[in-house]
C-alpha cells in the first residue's frame, strides 16, 4: 500500500520471524530462448523432448518446459509458460511462443532476423537500448535466443551459416502490457522480452532500477528538460494534475529507490526535478531513507515528536504525535491541530535530503501530498552552474 507505514510500534522489539527461501523464477528472454529451440527441432524434423536446455548469460543452464511443440508447413512452433517463482511478475504464467523459419535465398554469412509477433511490443521512441521501430526483443535475450538456436542448428549443419526468421509471440501480450510502463516508455503492442541473467529473482532491485534508468533516458531523448518523480502511481497521477503542461514521459515513477532516481537524474543531466511524496514517505525522506521500502526501517513518529514540540510548543500534541502507530494518523493531528509549520518541516528535511542525492547542479522542487491529492507543502532548491 503505497506511502503508509501499517506497522504496529508495539511489535517493534519482537524478534522477526524466519522467512521461507523465496523460489527463483526464469525471465521472458529465456522462456523465449527455450520456445525457439523447440520451435527450430520441428523445423529440422528433430526429435523435440519436453524440457529443451538453454544456457544462461552468467553460466550454467536451465532445462525449461515446454508447453507445446509442433511443425505447420514450412514453420516450427513452440511455446513456454513463464515461471517468475515468487516473484510478482505481471508475466508470470504466460505463454511465450516462437516460430522459426528457414530465410529465403542464398546468403553466406549468419543472419537472424527478429520479428514481434502477437503481443510482443515494437519499439516507437527513442531512449531505449533497441532502436525506434524494432521488436521490444532485448539484447541479452536476442543473444540467448540466438544461442539456443545455434546449438541445434550446428548438430544438423556444422558448415552452414544459420540464416532464419524468429518470431516470438505472447497471446495476451498486449492486454499485460497495459500494467506495465511500456506504454510510457513508447513500447506499443505487447510485452518486452527481457532479461540480463536469465534469471527472475523474487523482488528484484535490479529490475526496478533498470525501468527508472529507461523511463529517465526515455525522457531524456524525448528533450525534456523537468522530470518528476513519484513515489508510485497514485502520487504520480495527482502530480499529473497538478503539472498538466508536462508530457506524460516526464513523469517517472521511483517507488522507494529515491537516492538511486536522484542521482541517476542528476547522472542524466537533467536541470530540473521535481519530487512528489505523500506525508509517510516524505517524513523518511527527511529522516534519511534514501531507499523508503518498509524492510529498510520505520518512520521515527518519536523524532516527528520531537519536530512537533520544537515548532509548535505544544508539548500535548507532541506526546499524541509521537505515541500513534502511523504516518497517516500524526498527519491528521498535526492538520487537526493546524499544525503546518511541523509539515513544513519535514518538507525542508526532505528537500535537504534530495539535494544531497542530487548534487549541487539540478534546479529541486518537492511536493508533499495529502491522501486526496492536494499539495500540503512544497519547496524548491535552486541548482549550482557548473
Amino acid at each position: 500500500m503505497e506511502d503508509r507505514d501499517l506497522i504496529n510500534y508495539s511489535e517493534i522489539e519482537k524478534p522477526p520471524r524466519p522467512r521461507k527461501e523465496l523460489r527463483q523464477g526464469f525471465s521472458t528472454g529465456t522462456a523465449a530462448a527455450a520456445a525457439a529451440q523447440g520451435a527450430l527441432r520441428e523445423l529440422l524434423e528433430l526429435t523435440c523432448p519436453d524440457k529443451v536446455e538453454v544456457a544462461l548469460p552468467g553460466g550454467g543452464s536451465l532445462k525449461i518446459p515446454l508447453h507445446y511443440h509442433r511443425r505447420d508447413g514450412g514453420t516450427g512452433i513452440a511455446a513456454v509458460i513463464k515461471d517468475a517463482g515468487d516473484d510478482p511478475d505481471v508475466t508470470n504464467g504466460a505463454e511465450i511462443g516462437a516460430r522459426v523459419r528457414l530465410l529465403d535465398g542464398p546468403g553466406n554469412k549468419e543472419e537472424i532476423v527478429f520479428q514481434a509477433g502477437e503481443g510482443v511490443g515494437r519499439v516507437t521512441k527513442p531512449g531505449l537500448v533497441l532502436a525506434v521501430g524494432e521488436p521490444a526483443i532485448n539484447p541479452v535475450p536476442r543473444r540467448m535466443i540466438r544461442g539456443s538456436l545455434k546449438t541445434v542448428w550446428d548438430q544438423v549443419f556444422p558448415e552452414k551459416p544459420m540464416r532464419l526468421g524468429v518470431e516470438i509471440i505472447v497471446p495476451r501480450g498486449e492486454e499485460l502490457a497495459r500494467h506495465t510502463l511500456n506504454p510510457r516508455l513508447g513500447i506499443m503492442g505487447g510485452i518486452s522480452i527481457l532479461g540480463t541473467t536469465g534469471l527472475v529473482k523474487p523482488f528484484s532491485h535490479a529490475a526496478y532500477r533498470a525501468t527508472i534508468a529507461a523511463s529517465l533516458r526515455v525522457a531524456q531523448a524525448a528533450g525534456l528538460k523537468k522530470i518528476v518523480l513519484s513515489t508510485g502511481g497514485k502520487s504520480e497521477q495527482y502530480l499529473q494534475t497538478l503539472l498538466p503542461e508536462l508530457p506524460e514521459e516526464a513523469f517517472v515513477q521511483m517507488g522507494d529507490y529515491v537516492r538511486f532516481a536522484l542521482k541517476a537524474g542528476a547522472n542524466l543531466k537533467f536541470p530540473e526535478m521535481t519530487v512528489g511524496a505523500f506525508f509517510g514517505k516524505a517524513m523518511k525522506i527527511a529522516q534519511g531513507f534514501g531507499h523508503t521500502h518498509a524492510s529498510r526501517g520505520l518512520a521515527n513518529l518519536r523524532q516527528l515528536g520531537r519536530l512537533t514540540a520544537e515548532k509548535t510548543g505544544n508539548a500535548r500534541l507532541a506526546q499524541e504525535v509521537a505515541r500513534v502507530n502511523t504516518a497517516r494518523q500524526a498527519l491528521e493531528l498535526l492538520l487537526a491541530a493546524d499544525a503546518r509549520s511541523v509539515i513544513a518541516a519535514v518538507g525542508e528535511g526532505m528537500l535537504a535530503a534530495l539535494r544531497d542525492y542530487a548534487g549541487s547542479v539540478p534546479d529541486l522542487a518537492a511536493v508533499i501530498l495529502d491522501f486526496a491529492g492536494a499539495p500540503l507543502w512544497q519547496g524548491a532548491s535552486p541548482g549550482q552552474s557548473e
